[in-house]
């Protein structure tokens, strides 16, 4: 998905997406519609993570972005499904029964762009 998105105040969507994720602090996460909530467009937690899949092999901490419920959606973006899961553990992420992340306790809300 290399299209470009623009958000209301005209700046690149994706490049606030990756801004955004690049500030993830190590031992949290994200949400997909969290990011789009801060870069103007709410509604478009898909393109977040089409940004994100167009972002595969950067030095972004994309594996630090799941979905609402804490669910790794992402993980099989990258190459082993198990990394995503041994990248957060290996930051102090915790994980419920389930294999969703405690978001109660390492959810990170994105500031707001300015």
């Amino acid at each position: 998905m290399s299209k470009k998105v623009k958000n209301k105040s005209g700046d690149d969507f994706f490049d606030r997406v990756y801004s955004v994720v690049s500030k993830i602090p190590k031992g949290k996460v994200t949400t997909y519609g969290a990011i789009a909530e801060v870069c103007g467009i709410q509604s478009s937690a898909r393109t977040v993570g089409g940004a994100l899949n167009a972002a595969a092999g950067s030095d972004l901490p994309c594996h630090r972005v799941v979905n609402r419920n804490g669910t790794l959606t992402g993980k099989h973006h990258f190459g082993d499904p198990d990394l995503m899961e041994d990248l957060l553990k290996s930051e102090g992420v915790t994980f419920r029964d389930n294999g969703d992340v405690e978001m109660g306790k390492h959810f990170w809300i994105p500031p707001k762009f300015k």
